[in-house]
């Protein structure tokens, strides 16, 4: 007789989500505050280096006109 096995199907978003609220909730336990403030919240989720990683991004690729800076040299334009 064969076993049936079902798939072991992990969803890594899920998975990340589960773990990003954990931190979350082990920030709020410890805060002597009711609530956590936005920027602390940041800092646990590290939002700020990430945040600033996007911005370095946006002004490479638009540069200080704001135009895209990579883009509008081609020669298919």
């Amino acid at each position: 007789m064969a076993l049936l096995r079902t798939p072991t199907v992990q969803d890594h978003v899920a998975l990340a989500e589960i773990e990003l609220c954990g931190e979350l909730m082990i920030a709020a336990s410890a805060a002597d505050e009711d609530r956590l403030s936005p920027d602390r919240i940041d800092e646990v989720l590290n939002v700020t280096a990430e945040r600033a990683l996007l911005e370095e991004s946006e002004r490479a690729l638009l540069g200080e006109s704001g135009e895209r800076a990579l883009f509008g040299s081609s020669p298919w334009e």
